[in-house]
């Protein structure tokens, strides 16, 4: 079991080592992913050709590959800097965004995870049903499906797959087969915000980048994305709404403090 005290250590971790993120993403939140990395204290570098991608991640310290906008120029350069990132012991963190919309995404997620050893895959609940085969009720890049069976979905993914498995919703679940936890802290406000999941996924990156193990880090970067929620909500003023909500978002991503891990942070 993930403790808070060891949230706090994986937080200060950052600060000790920042780690450079190298990020193959979509175009929509391209830009929000580049910043919620420096809010937290990460270094983005956000490269997507293939022809630089595996030079380009020799350097970083992990990589986060995204499918949410999809062709083939960045499926393949998924593919060259994911194989330089497994030959160099560099954590991946992979989001299946709208993994089960199409055909075309399908194929190309089961094609990464054949060809890549990733650390920490992180999506939401229709898209983890899709990866494990099973039929979804989702429309476009949006959840559709219960959360019941999370923790036994997230446990068995995680098994057959070796890696960790992180799930998020209304209460989040992460299990490396061995560990599963839930994680309580976010405000439903971020659901209003396009691409808070695969900002969550930037922070996944950080983490990991930092020296911490995928399970730890899958765990803090959903705790940070959902502590900052909770501190954008109580920050606002009367009459503020969602694009407010969006600056207080980075604003405090970027001040969160030891202090507010030990005592905000719920870890089940």
């Amino acid at each position: 079991m993930t403790s808070i005290k060891n949230m706090a250590v994986s937080f200060q971790k950052i600060n000790d080592q920042p780690p450079l993120v190298h990020h193959i993403t979509n175009v929509v939140t391209v830009n929000d992913c580049a910043n919620v990395t420096l809010a937290l204290g990460g270094r983005p570098v956000m490269a997507d050709s293939p022809e630089e991608a595996g030079e380009m991640v020799s350097m970083a310290s992990s990589l986060v590959i995204n499918i949410g906008t999809l062709h083939a120029n960045s499926s393949k350069a998924m593919i060259n800097a994911g194989l330089k990132a497994n030959e160099r012991g560099i954590p991946i963190i992979f989001d299946p965004v709208g993994v089960g919309a199409t055909e075309y995404r399908k194929k190309t997620a089961d094609y990464l995870l054949k060809k890549l050893r990733c650390s920490v895959i992180c999506g939401n609940m229709s898209e983890m049903m899709a990866i494990a085969g099973e039929k979804t009720q989702a429309r476009g890049v949006d959840s559709g499906d219960s959360m019941a069976s999370a923790k036994k979905l997230a446990s068995g993914l995680a098994a057959k797959l070796g890696a960790t498995i992180a799930i998020t919703g209304p209460r989040d679940v992460v299990s490396d087969g061995e560990r599963t936890v839930s994680v309580a802290n976010g405000h439903p406000m971020l659901a209003n915000v396009t691409g808070t999941g695969c900002m969550t996924n930037s922070l996944i990156g950080v983490f990991a980048g930092s020296g911490n193990s995928p399970f730890d880090a899958a765990v803090a970067g959903i705790a940070a994305m959902g502590l900052a929620g909770e501190k954008a909500y109580q920050a606002l003023c009367e009459g503020e709404g969602v694009g407010t909500f969006k600056v207080r978002l980075f604003d405090a991503l970027s001040t969160l403090t030891p202090e507010e891990w030990q005592k905000g942070v719920q870890i089940y």
